[in-house]
């Protein structure tokens, strides 16, 4: 089955208050999804975020944001550009293609030298 990997696109120290301590250490991440296969390897066009204090260790839902993290998150979120939506196939793939494509090759072959001979 396919692994799938959240890969940071942009990581980002703000200094707004916490919500839960009240302290100015929060931490907010972009992360693009990555599906890895054994024939194949996708790039989504699928970004999720997550603001977490460095202070208390807690996840900051967006329903505890305040206006100016909103505004934080807005303006980081501009700048997080994903990688393009993209499929690369891997070198297991394009064996096995080529041993399909032999086969196939070689069963044409026997079955047209045996019409002939006959």
């Amino acid at each position: 089955m396919a692994e799938i990997k959240l890969v940071v696109i942009k990581e980002a120290d703000i200094t707004n208050n916490c919500p839960e301590c009240f302290n100015q250490d929060l931490k907010l991440s972009f992360y693009q999804k990555h599906s890895y296969g054994k024939f194949v390897h996708k790039t989504t066009n699928e970004v999720t975020h997550k603001l977490t204090c460095n202070t208390c260790k807690s996840d900051i839902y967006p329903v505890n944001w305040t206006d100016d993290i909103e505004r934080i998150f807005e303006y980081y979120k501009k700048m997080a550009i994903p990688e393009k939506k993209s499929i690369k196939y891997t070198s297991l793939f394009y064996i096995l293609l080529l041993v399909a494509i032999v086969l196939i090759g070689a069963a044409i072959f026997l079955y047209t030298s045996e019409i002939i001979t006959i």
